[in-house]
Order: C-alpha cells, then structure tokens, then sequence
C-alpha cells in the first residue's frame, strides 16, 4: 500500500517527568503549577515538547532543568555524572489525553536523594514537592475532580502511579534504593528510605542484616556519624552490585 500523507495527521511528541525523592520520611513528587491553558491554575508533572534536534533522554534532561533546576543523567550512560537517576518509563498515546491536538508522551521517572525546594521555570507559575499519597488520594487540599481523585492535569496522576510502583517494583530486586541517598549513608537512612518509598515499617534488625548480607549491595565508607542522633552509625557507600540476589522483597501489608 503506497504511503498517503493524508492518512497520517502530524501529531506532537512530549516528555512528562515523574521526579520523586524522600522528604521528611516520606515519598515526594515534584509538580508543577501549569501558567498556560490548557489547564491553566491545575497541577501538573514537569514536561513539555521535544524539540526536532533532541534525542528523548536529552529532552526529559532539559524540561527537569528548565521547569525546576534540577540535573538529572542516564544510568545507562557510563561517566554521565552525579545527578538524578534518569530512565524511561512509559509511553502514553491516548487520542484525547491533551485537548490541543494529538500528542504521544514518553513519561521518564527521575530519581534523586532528598531535594531542595524546586524553582519554577518555563510555563509553570510554581513549584513543589508533595508526597504521592497526597497526590493520589486527593488528601491535603489539593483540587479534585469528578470522581474525587487529585486533579493532575492531563493523565497525569496514571503517569504519576505508574512511576510509583516502578520506583516499588525495582527496589525490590536492584540497588536503586541507594539512587534515594547521598554518597554516603547508614542503614537506618536506607531502612527509610524503603519504609518511605513502600509506606511500611521493617524490622531494623532483620533489614541490616539483609542488606549487609547481600553481596555487592553496600560496601564500608570507612567513617561514622551521628548525623541521626545516638550512638555513631557505620556509613556505607553503594556496592557494584545493579541486581540484588536474594531481592529485598516488599512486606504484604
């Protein structure tokens, strides 16, 4: 069948971020107060259009920076840096998902250990973190709409929910746990940062010897500290290890 322009409209391409970190012992998403229609004044997930000249990855990079003045690099990228963890989601192509003409975003979720408070930049009028499950249970004064749920522009609180449990999923079987962390940490800060991330308390027993246990998971920073109050924790650093063999699986609640 030859090829008809006619039959295939143009339609834009977009990348949504779903930035989450832990604040206060809490899991935290960035969102944005979106300065133009459609969805004037509604709270949304930083993105924006592809330029012709980027690359997808480039793209999500410079909306994060732009909308909030955050850095972010590829893990898959050897070298690329000591910012957020930066991989690709999903894509999102439903007809009617932005009332302006037919866009396809390819949402990326960024990872970044406990954050300053975000700038607004681009078409947003502001700027915050707030934890998820006041974003997708519509608690804490935030909009709603029909059906009750936190009003996020666009689609996305799916975006956003589907970001969540693949930050759940993968902590589970990978180190990326260690990507919600500085440098260097005790166990009692990674503990919270699962407890954060899972919404679940663990046995602190039971979780440092799993993690001290599992090979290549953590290694000795050669220091201590105080930082958390009491007596002086060991400090560790991320091991070499991508994949945790026994996983760290979540707790039924």
């Amino acid at each position: 069948m030859p090829y008809d322009p006619s039959a295939f409209p143009p339609f834009a391409v977009t990348v949504d971020l779903v930035v989450l970190t832990v604040r206060r012992h809490a899991l935290c998403a960035l969102v944005v107060r979106r300065g133009e229609q459609p969805y004037q004044g509604r709270w949304a997930l930083p993105g924006g259009f592809v330029r012709g000249e980027e690359d997808l990855t480039a793209a999500a990079a410079r909306e994060l920076a732009e909308e909030t003045g955050l850095c972010a690099h590829d893990p898959a990228e050897p070298g690329a840096g000591n910012g957020a963890h930066l991989e690709q989601l999903a894509t999102y192509g439903d007809p009617k998902r932005d009332p302006r003409m037919r866009v396809v975003s390819v949402a990326h979720l960024v990872l970044a250990p406990d954050l300053p408070a975000p700038r607004a930049g681009g078409d947003a009028n502001s700027a915050r973190w707030a934890p998820v499950d006041e974003l997708l249970d519509a608690e804490g004064g935030f909009e709603r709409d029909a059906e009750g749920s936190a009003a996020l522009a666009f689609d996305h609180a799916r975006i956003l929910a589907d970001g969540v449990e693949r930050a759940r999923s993968k902590i589970e079987y990978s180190s990326l746990a260690t990507a919600f962390c500085p440098p260097e940490f005790t166990v009692g800060e990674l503990r919270r940062v699962y407890e954060a991330v899972w919404g679940v308390a663990l046995d602190p027993r039971n979780f440092h010897r799993k993690v001290t246990g599992t090979p290549g998971f953590l290694v000795p920073a050669g220091g201590t500290t105080t930082r958390q109050g009491g007596r002086p924790a060991q400090l560790f650093r991320a091991g070499g290890a991508t994949l945790l063999n026994p996983p760290m699986l979540r707790p039924e609640v």
